[in-house]
């Protein structure tokens, strides 16, 4: 059990929230939701205890243990594997360190025997010598492989310490579990481990996720932070947004009729207060007036950029076709003997843990990239549009938003680039900001409003979702949907590849691949990835 009581928090003038009073219990998974700097991870920070509150305690339940994700994946490169995930139970790990060096002593005394009892019935009790096969279970779930279970982290690739990270966090059985995006840098198959781990987990999870699908499938609640206040609604991500709308609409329609009355009562008292028949009913009518309230409607701290992709023509019959096409990197063979025919009206979802891979076949299609063998033929009315995945080097110039943006903009002057910026939520002094400064999300929306500027036909999509904001996600996804042209996307969101994809293409670690004109609901059922 986690309790916030009367919880705020205020930097300077600004209030974050305040007054947060939200019961978490076991067998539920909450997921934390907001506008970026709402202050999600602050809230999880300040349960945790990393973060004081203005206001207000945090309370737990006597004897439970709280675990979190940690972000810095740096933080434990002097231990092993192994080591940093029987860490997410922490005194566990001290118990057997001080067992493992008390039997290391060279003079073992009548002390030490007595101490070393004590710790054995302890490590007994937390089930310590089944703590090995434990961690071991987590990390295989992951895709961390038994020959990295001994390494030091620090000789790990940065996607392999993310899930020794996870690992950490769910070991042990926490009695309560905060994380905050898990999913990140997750692949699919690792991420939907992780989404049954928590369907089955008993105790009480707090989440943080950009990714609706992971949010469906997960949550029993959601817990939104918006003016201000945190409000928790029963249901998933789908559920509560759903909720949240029909609710605004209702507070709108309520104070509709509530102006209607006001009108009404208005004119009577306008005709009829100079009427001495009808000045008594007038001054009834006015203190009836005097007791409609409208509904105080805040406007939502969320902002939905508008994304739209509109191609300057549209596609003939032949968009590209690419003719046992094979590609090495690094001396590894990433596309084997492809082949495969694009049409128009394919939405092709690039799918598999091989992102060399993915990322080679887009930059081919792009014709950025030559295979090393093989032939591409592009069809004279395809318009292509490039997302890459990697990006900071369009940034890398002394220019603002607006000087930038212009480069890229069929009409150059400042009013239609400053208005185009703006509906990509870069409003007034916004837009002047230098782009070599702008955060990871920024970029991202300044490379789709390049993109929507140049009117493709064919859309090439790199990872489009990494550092973006749910809000701005969704627009992505509305604006995908409506995309009359071709789309090849390589993406983790599941709900991006449900959603808009007709065609699932999976390239494997040998290069091989498999191409099927299907939903990704329909994939999965056949080939049971």
């Amino acid at each position: 059990m986690l309790m916030a009581s009367n919880i705020g928090l205020r930097y300077g003038k600004r209030i974050l929230f305040d007054n947060v009073n939200l019961k978490f219990e076991n067998n539920n998974c909450y997921g934390l939701i907001g506008a970026n700097g709402a202050g999600k991870s602050t809230f999880l920070k300040i349960l945790s205890g990393e973060v004081d509150s203005t206001s207000g305690e945090v309370i737990i339940g006597k004897g439970e243990r709280m675990s979190f994700l940690v972000q810095n994946h740096n933080a434990y490169d002097d231990y092993n594997v192994l080591d940093t995930v029987i860490m997410g139970d922490q005194e566990l790990y001290d118990i057997r360190t001080e067992k493992d060096a008390l039997y290391m002593k060279e003079d073992f005394t009548n002390e030490d025997g007595i101490r070393a009892g004590i710790l054995e019935d302890l490590f007994l009790k937390k089930n310590g010598w089944q703590a090995d096969a434990d961690a071991a279970v987590l990390l295989d779930g992951l895709g961390i492989e038994a020959s990295l279970h001994n390494k030091m982290m620090r000789d790990l690739k940065e996607a392999d310490k993310v899930k020794v990270m996870l690992a950490r966090a769910l070991f042990g059985e926490p009695d309560i579990l905060l994380l905050d995006e898990p999913t990140n840098g997750l692949d699919l198959d690792s991420k939907s481990w992780l989404e049954e781990f928590l369907i089955d987990f008993k105790n009480t999870v707090i989440v943080i996720s950009h990714d609706r699908y992971f949010l469906n499938k997960v949550c029993t609640h959601m817990v939104d932070i918006d003016y201000e206040k945190m409000t928790m609604f029963a249901g998933n991500y789908d559920f509560w947004y759903q909720s949240s709308q029909l609710i605004q609409k209702q507070m709108r329609d309520s104070n509709k009729k509530k102006e209607e009355k006001i009108a009404e009562l208005q004119d009577f008292i306008r005709r009829f207060s100079a009427n001495a028949s009808k000045s008594k009913q007038a001054t009834s009518r006015k203190k009836s007036l005097e007791k409609i309230v409208l509904d105080d409607i805040k406007p939502s701290s969320r902002r939905y950029p508008f994304i739209q992709f509109e191609p300057e023509r549209l596609l003939g019959k032949e968009v590209i076709q690419i003719d046992s096409v094979s590609k090495i990197i690094d001396g590894v063979e990433v596309l084997k003997n492809m082949r495969l025919t694009l049409k128009p009206g394919d939405k092709i979802a690039l799918i598999g843990n091989n992102e060399i891979a993915k990322t080679a076949l887009l930059e081919i299609l792009a014709g950025i990239s030559t295979p090393d063998s093989g032939t591409v033929k592009v069809g004279t009315t395809v318009i292509s549009s490039y997302y890459p995945k990697k990006n900071d080097d369009y940034f890398n110039v002394d220019k603002d938003m607006v000087e930038w943006l212009r480069e890229y903009s069929p009409v150059k002057e400042d009013a239609f680039v400053r208005g185009f910026l703006g509906r990509m939520l870069f409003s007034g002094e916004e837009a002047l900001k230098k782009v070599n400064v702008l955060s990871g999300g920024e970029k991202v929306r300044c490379m789709l409003s390049k993109m929507m500027l140049e009117h493709g036909n064919l859309l090439l999509l790199d990872e489009p979702t990494n550092h973006l904001d749910m809000e701005s996600i969704t627009s992505l996804d509305e604006g995908l949907s409506k995309f009359q042209g071709c789309i090849v996307y390589a993406t983790y969101d599941q709900h991006l590849i449900e959603t808009i994809a007709n065609r699932i293409i999976e390239i494997h670690e040998d290069g091989s691949y498999t191409d099927k004109e299907m939903t990704y609901e329909e994939y999965l059922k056949k080939y049971g990835k």
